[in-house]
């Protein structure tokens, strides 16, 4: 029998997408056309069918890397329970194929200790595309096919540019984000798994507001779903916002979140999930995506914390806030509406698609990932690195 909250997330997400413009708690809390009786046996998420019992109460195993707390791990590539990437500041880019037991250093050599890595996409233990950040040349694209052993690099020429995110479609696809040039946010594209990129067209890309631009914290603010689907998210401006493209990154939409926005807030993180959901005489698809940030000069403050959507137009403040500034997200793989928040106060899980957040550690993570095999990884300032236990 699935749980009382799975039941709710269902209905949570079949009203979310069948409400109209005015996108209230009201139409979550108090559905009229679908009740929790009617719902109980049939409500379901397409994820994979266990209850969301399993994540209420997680908890985080420290396997911090030897030496390493001088170093901050905002790049984070879960791969699976084994096998995890980390790339931080001092040009560190760090590999365990155990689970935490071991860490490799594989960092490029010869690059200024000066050069942060703040995103990094790993396919296996073997291949992985790392993001340093930065005006200019210190934006900067690395490429391993071997494990760490060598790298290749592609350097952006663009001194105007300064890139956040990177996030990709397939082996061969990918995507990376800079904040707005020329007024509008930029996207690269490789073909080649990283090896070459090219700054594409900006004619399908909305207008940057005043002051808009991406937060480089996690490796979050860029994310895919799916051979087509990708999303932006902003902050920094009057309105925090999110982009949506269904061509690989080549048109766009936007929508405003209800997400806190200013110089130091905006969204940090998107983690997305398709779904199915089904009821007697209905059912709709879509993808759910989650939204955290806030104010990172205010690390403790809850409002304007997270908000969810399935539509990506329009958006639903969470009604139970995470414990503070959240810079990172991810869904737990083997729950059906389960996900874990980050931050520098501490870490929430939701087992309700977004919609209420509990707090369940203290600790500094800036990132989580979550790989298939139902491996969640987290990692952050001095060097620490946790994998989750629940």
């Amino acid at each position: 029998m699935r749980s009382r909250r799975t039941v709710v997330a269902a209905v949570t997400l079949a009203c979310l997408a069948s409400a109209g413009p005015a996108l209230t708690a009201a139409a979550v809390r108090a559905p009229s056309a679908v009740t929790a009786a009617t719902a109980s046996s049939t409500a379901a998420l397409a994820a994979p069918a266990a209850t969301s019992a399993a994540a209420a109460r997680p908890a985080w195993r420290r396997v911090d890397p030897r030496g390493a707390a001088d170093r901050q791990f905002r790049g984070l590539a879960a791969v699976s329970s084994k096998v995890a990437w980390l790339a931080g500041t001092q040009r560190t880019v760090l590999r365990t194929v155990d689970g935490g037991r071991t860490w490799a250093d594989v960092s490029p050599r010869g690059l200024p200790d000066t050069l942060q890595f703040r995103d990094v996409e790993a396919l296996d233990a073997r291949r992985a595309v790392a993001l340093t950040i930065g005006e200019g040349t210190d934006s900067r694209v690395y490429r391993t096919v071997d494990g760490g052993a060598t790298w290749t690099n592609f350097v952006n020429p663009d001194a105007k540019a300064f890139y956040d995110c990177i996030a990709s479609f397939s082996p061969s696809e990918g995507i990376a984000l800079s904040d707005p040039v020329d007024g509008k946010f930029r996207i690269a594209r490789t073909t080649d798994g990283g090896l070459h990129w090219s700054v594409q067209s900006n004619a399908g890309m909305p207008a940057a507001l005043t002051g808009e631009f991406a937060f480089a914290a996690s490796g979050t603010c860029l994310v895919t779903s799916g051979s087509k689907d990708a999303w932006i998210a902003s902050g920094g401006s009057a309105t925090s916002r999110v982009f949506h493209s269904t061509d690989r990154g080549r048109t766009w939409t936007v929508s405003s979140t209800p997400v806190a926005s200013g110089p130091s807030a905006g969204i940090f993180s998107l983690a997305v999930r398709p779904f199915t959901v089904s009821v007697p005489g209905a059912s709709t698809s879509g993808t759910a995506v989650v939204a955290v940030g806030g104010d990172f000069t205010l690390p403790a403050g809850r409002t304007k914390i997270a908000a969810v959507s399935v539509d990506s137009r329009r958006w639903l403040s969470s009604q139970a806030m995470p414990g503070g500034y959240r810079s990172g997200a991810a869904w737990v793989p083997g729950t059906v509406s389960s996900l874990v928040a980050v931050g520098p106060t501490g870490s929430d899980v939701s087992t309700d698609a977004g919609l209420t957040w509990t707090g369940f550690d203290a600790g500094s993570f800036d990132t989580v990932q979550c790989a298939a095999d139902g491996g969640c990884w987290a990692s952050g300032a001095a060097g620490h690195v946790a994998v989750l236990v629940r």
